[in-house]
């Protein structure tokens, strides 16, 4: 597998946003562009894994696409290229579902897939989710509003959240 990644900057802080040929394999969010980089390389370790040339076009809108997306700006989400279980794949394809500026909590997406007490399996999932911000899963919350947990920090769950329903009210 042959992967090109690249860095951006956002008020989130940086961005990895890593691709095959096929789509977005990776989009990671953090303060340390080398430690986004080691995750990147630990998670494909047999991968063939460079940093996209700076006149790589489909990087570059796969990134600012990804970009306009954290900050609040949305836009068409780039293609992706994925693994996870079945049940993993169903997660990520509901949270794509859920509106911008709206969520679900982690309940209700469990039974909208047929599988009613499988909230923590769902969060599970959510954890999983190898491309932050394009498959949303900063919209699953727990029962009753709270954020729960977010891999890369409640705070940017929390910042992602306002930006989309700041987005919304203006349209």
């Amino acid at each position: 597998m042959q992967i090109s990644y690249t860095f951006a900057d956002s008020t989130l802080g940086k961005i990895l946003v890593a691709g095959t040929e096929k789509g977005v394999c990776a989009v990671s969010i953090g303060n340390d562009a080398p430690a986004l980089e080691a995750e990147l390389r630990a998670k494909f370790p047999a991968a063939a894994i460079d940093r996209a040339a700076v006149n790589d076009s489909r990087m570059r809108r796969w990134s600012a696409a990804v970009i306009a997306i954290a900050e609040g700006r949305i836009s068409t989400s780039p293609p992706v290229d994925v693994d996870g279980t079945a049940f993993q794949m169903r997660v990520w394809e509901s949270l794509r579902k859920i509106p911008v500026g709206k969520t679900k909590s982690y309940s209700e997406i469990a039974s909208e897939l047929g599988a009613s007490g499988a909230s923590r399996a769902v969060g599970s999932a959510c954890g999983k989710n190898p491309v932050a911000l394009i498959i949303p899963c900063h919209r699953a919350l727990r029962k009753g509003g709270d954020p729960g947990g977010y891999r890369w920090g409640v705070e940017r769950k929390l910042e992602l959240l306002e930006k989309e329903r700041r987005f919304e009210a203006r349209r």
